[in-house]
């Protein structure tokens, strides 16, 4: 049984539309391209055409992929979710107990997060330990510096894409 991904409704679509982008357009343009080079003659030395049938392989992968995450894909609205609980969708900020300084992350799916901006993947081994948690809670977690503790300041809620900085594009789908 495969693990299910959890994302936000526009996550999905967001998913959805890269997938249909490259199955739709960019790999019959890539097609075309591999074909055109392929008519250019003696194949073995047609820099144009392996560029083509490498891009067409990288294509193929990432649509794998995204199929994948397709069928894995566990859509959640957590606008509609009660906020006392940390939970998927939710803004929790946090307090290092030794330091005071805190800190604000966002819970959200792998194809959706941008750790630097905040976002972390619910697969996190920090989303994990933060998952269920009130205001007030503390909590403790092994991170890549050792072992930190933590007590839960705050949960609100904040749409995830509202928050993101590196939104794709089509630009950004294709292989050029």
């Amino acid at each position: 049984m495969s693990q299910n991904e959890p994302m936000s409704p526009r996550g999905y679509d967001e998913l959805l539309r890269e997938f249909k982008y490259l199955k739709d357009i960019e790999k019959p343009r890539v097609n075309q391209e591999k074909q055109r080079a392929a008519e250019l003659g003696d194949r073995s030395e047609n820099a144009e055409y392996h560029a083509a049938k490498e891009k067409l392989r990288h294509i193929d992968k990432r649509l794998f992929y995204l199929n994948s995450m397709i069928e894995k894909a566990q859509i959640i609205d957590p606008s509609v979710l009660n906020h006392s609980r940390a939970h998927f969708g939710a803004t929790i900020t946090i307090a290092d107990i030794n330091s005071d300084e805190e800190f604000s992350y966002t819970i959200c799916g792998t194809l959706e997060s941008e750790p630097e901006n905040g976002l972390i993947s619910v697969h996190s081994p920090l989303a994990k330990a933060m998952l269920g948690k009130e205001e007030g809670d503390e909590f403790s977690v092994h991170l890549p510096g050792g072992k930190k503790s933590y007590e839960v300041s705050a949960i609100t809620y904040t749409d995830i894409f509202s928050l993101k900085k590196n939104i794709r594009t089509e630009k950004d789908f294709g292989f050029k």
